[in-house]
């Protein structure tokens, strides 16, 4: 390290913090993929809640816990929508993977975000969809570094439940990381690109790669040297955020005002590292699955979804989060899938015009996805909570998009599903439908379930969705 430094030192006082700045990317110290089992939580052995001075849960009382998954492009509407409500309902075309699972699901419609509908701000419907998504807000429209949006619910409760976990959310995508640039019709590339943020201007990158995430939440190499490495990575760590905090008070006098808030903003972040850091020294070594971590992201992207599956799993198993996002890909994503006989875009056959072929095609799109979130459902109720019960039924998914009818890119009446049993608070098994009810009003009811119940307005919320 002191070699570093002097190296360093030779360079000009600006190049030089650029290099140490540099030196902060998650992936120089974040390294690597992988899937495999690790030890679940045992309810002897719960030392999360115990140091959390969580006293409203008894020993062998199961967390709650909530994802988000987004897929992309809306659906077809005639292909979504099941037949029949409450619990007497058939599902339709797209949804049929999940009927072995349907006393799990619960079908949400009704619900809009008309924050994502154009308004003043003309085109972008897909960016919007995206931004929108969590927040509950109209994303400012601009290309530029003044993205606007809002803080999106998974942040909302992870800053009051976060504590009780190594991390307080995960952030996870199968896509390509994008935080600048113009995407769509003059909205930056970060509204599309990212599912959770944690100030307005702030978006909560995701990790695409599961070796990374793999090693993020229990350390690199082997079986039994992972407690080792991870010690020795958060010292190089420790060393690299004391070069950048030195480096960054030297350069305040040199800055204008707004290279200031920029600053700022990313002094906070090396903050949030050094939080990282000491809350995973005070919970101690993480699990250490008893496998070796295989390599590289997969070139299929159901396998490389999949993964990503477990690692949320993983994740949750291990009590190491309570709350994720996963961008299965952003909106107005154009991925063909030849591996179904599709080589069209998905984005192109989602405006299919009422075309029988394409309306075909997008409606094994839609399934397709589908096929993947039942799998993913699957393997966490197959997977022991330390109640006795499933991930599942202790779990609450939310699996939507921004987009209702991507053919006309309208944002009422959203494709959303609502799964798991939330502890034994949700009453899976139905079709609900609402009316008009702004999709804020679920993550106020969703964040009243995971503790966070002085959450009282979100986004555009209106209360509470009752009946879920």
């Amino acid at each position: 390290m002191k070699g570093t430094a002097m190296t360093m030192n030779r360079l000009p006082p600006q190049e030089a913090a650029a290099q140490r700045f540099l030196s902060l990317n998650r992936r120089r110290f974040l390294k690597g993929l992988g899937a495999c089992l690790a030890l679940p939580a045992f309810e002897s052995l719960r030392p999360l809640t115990a140091l959390a001075g969580d006293s409203a849960k008894t020993a062998a009382a199961a967390p709650h816990r909530m994802a988000f998954l987004y897929f992309p492009n809306g659906a077809h509407q005639g292909y979504w929508w099941p037949k029949g409500e409450g619990k007497d309902f058939e599902f339709n075309q797209t949804m049929q993977p999940l009927e072995k699972l349907r006393s799990k699901v619960q079908i949400l419609g009704g619900l809009d975000h008309r924050h994502a509908t154009p308004g003043p701000d003309g085109a972008g419907d897909h960016a919007r969809a995206n931004g929108t998504f969590l927040t509950g807000v109209r994303v400012k429209k601009t290309a530029g570094g003044d993205i606007k949006a809002g803080v999106s619910i998974d942040q909302v409760v992870a800053q009051q439940v976060g504590h009780v976990t190594r991390f307080p959310s995960l952030e996870l995508s199968c896509d390509a990381i994008r935080k600048s640039g113009n995407c769509d019709s003059g909205y930056s590339c970060a509204y599309q690109f990212n599912l959770a943020w944690r100030t307005p201007t702030t978006p909560v990158a995701p990790e695409p790669n599961p070796r990374l995430v793999f090693e993020r939440l229990f350390g690199s190499g082997p079986a039994g040297q992972r407690a080792e490495h991870l010690r020795m990575r958060q010292q190089q760590q420790r060393s690299i955020l004391d070069f950048v905090l030195e480096d960054a008070n030297s350069l305040q006098r040199q800055l204008t005002s707004r290279d200031k808030q920029k600053l700022d903003e990313y002094l906070t972040s090396v903050r949030e590292i050094e939080q990282r850091i000491e809350r995973a020294e005070r919970f101690g070594a993480p699990p250490d699955p008893a496998v070796a971590t295989p390599a590289g992201i997969p070139p299929s992207f159901q396998e490389h979804m999949r993964i990503m599956f477990e690692m949320l799993t993983l994740a949750f198993q291990t009590d190491s989060t309570r709350i994720a996002t996963l961008l299965l890909a952003h909106d107005g994503s154009n991925r063909a899938f030849p591996d179904i006989g599709i080589p069209e875009g998905h984005h192109y056959l989602s405006h299919h015009r009422n075309n029988e072929g394409m309306m075909e095609k997008i409606g094994r799109i839609d399934q397709w996805y589908m096929q993947q979130f039942a799998w993913f459902l699957d393997k966490l109720d197959q997977t022991k909570d330390v109640d006795g019960k499933s991930l599942l039924d202790n779990s609450m998914i939310v699996y939507g998009c921004g987009n209702g009818d991507g053919n006309r890119h309208t944002h009422v009446n959203l494709p959303v599903i609502l799964a798991g049993g939330g502890g034994g608070t949700l009453n899976p098994g139905r079709y609900v439908t609402f009316d008009g009810v702004p999709m804020s009003n679920l993550f106020l009811s969703m964040a009243d379930r995971m503790g966070a119940k002085s959450v009282d307005q979100f986004g555009d919320s209106t209360g509470r969705l009752e009946g879920i």
